[in-house]
């Protein structure tokens, strides 16, 4: 009898091992698994996007701004990345879970802030995957071209729509700001109408690189202050133990080259704004100058979430901004798949983006209301 019960209790402790170490496994190995799951099995150049929008209708919008003046600024927000993947490399524009995490996460905590500089104009588009961001396959670069397609459609249209004069003011998160980096070469770097009436340009959570502020940007430079306009804005926030992230974001992410293709952004020299100092500076600036974070999830658009101040110091190095650790837990990333992929649900910097947003547009509004005047007083 004892002979059995020992037997078993082999087997129980072989079984109990066995699962603890695939347990322990699938962890280490819980990306890789996760994106088998999100593969869509089907090669892009034989796939069938999802049917698209149109722009000169309200349904493609989440939302569309009304002005309350003709120098007030229109503000066009690209949100990032919030469908996974699965069925398709694009997300079809009524994919419920996707729309409700832009609806209830990202507008309140992302966009919401640029409300301070004027109305929001947000288009709805045929999102790349999450999918694509964690293997980057060919498949997934031409999910990203086409969903930046989607883009330059709904910009134009948002062109159309705000009139020829009016100040615009650019923001992108993550995929978003991929595809505002390049609504910056196609429609602003050789226009230079379209360059006096640019606010800033915020790229966030996407890489920036510097060679094309020589090359396809020339003429758009880094806000080197905070009082400059017609510049870009841009940063990527990372915490010094998150080592893997910071490898993403600097090696295995993909930027815009100078001869108009996406490719790594490895050894590529970065842009980083200082959100605290709203300007590019290697200098630390303590937890002191934090205006304050905000966890809006759904919260209405018309709401103004009280910023939580002091809560992190920021400092840029090597093209990322390394910031602390939040004292309060609703300013903490969440332990998620993939999370190195995705945005939080807060924005860290929402008040210090929302004010240099409010100053930025305020002081290129005077400039064009000068240059306006200047111009109507030369008799030439």
């Amino acid at each position: 009898m004892n002979t059995i019960r020992i037997a078993w209790w082999i087997i129980a402790a072989s079984v109990g091992g066995f699962l603890a170490l695939a347990a322990l496994s699938g962890w280490f190995l819980r990306d890789q698994i996760y994106q088998t799951f999100q593969d869509p099995g089907e090669p892009f150049q034989t796939y069938e996007p999802p049917e698209g929008a149109d722009y000169a209708s309200a349904e493609a919008w989440y939302l569309q701004g009304r002005f309350s003046d003709d120098l007030e600024t229109a503000v066009f927000f690209v949100h990032p990345t919030t469908y996974s993947g699965g069925a398709n490399w694009n997300a079809e524009l009524d994919k419920t879970s996707s729309n409700q995490a832009v609806e209830r996460v990202i507008l309140p905590n992302y966009a919401a802030p640029f409300s301070s500089a004027g109305p929001l104009f947000v288009p709805r588009y045929r999102q790349a995957a999450l999918y694509t961001f964690m293997n980057n396959r060919e498949d997934g670069v031409l999910a990203r071209e086409f969903a930046y397609q989607d883009v330059l459609r709904a910009f134009d249209q948002f062109l159309a729509d705000i009139g020829p004069s009016r100040p615009i003011l650019l923001s992108g998160y993550g995929q978003g700001g991929l595809h505002v980096l390049r609504l910056l070469i196609d429609r602003f770097a050789e226009d230079p109408v379209m360059q006096a009436r640019l606010v800033t340009a915020y790229i966030i959570e996407h890489p920036v690189p510097l060679d094309l502020l020589n090359t396809s940007l020339e003429g758009i430079p880094a806000c080197e202050t905070p009082e400059d306009v017609r510049c870009i804005y841009a940063f990527m926030q990372v915490l010094p133990s998150e080592e893997r992230r910071i490898r993403i974001l600097t090696e295995r992410t993909m930027s815009w080259t100078p001869d108009g293709t996406l490719n790594f952004v490895n050894e590529r020299r970065l842009l980083c704004t200082n959100p605290l100092l709203a300007a590019p500076s290697n200098q630390y600036a303590s937890a002191q100058m934090h205006q304050g974070g905000v966890a809006a999830v759904n919260l209405s658009m018309d709401t103004n979430p009280a910023p939580i101040p002091r809560q992190t110091g920021a400092q840029c190095a090597d093209g990322v901004l390394f910031t602390e650790r939040p004292r309060s837990a609703l300013l903490r990333r969440p332990s998620r798949i993939a999370e190195e992929f995705r945005e939080p649900p807060y924005n860290l910097f929402y008040e210090d983006i929302r004010l240099d947003a409010a100053r930025r547009s305020l002081i290129l509004g005077t400039i064009l209301q000068e240059e306006r005047r200047w111009r109507m007083l030369d008799p030439q």
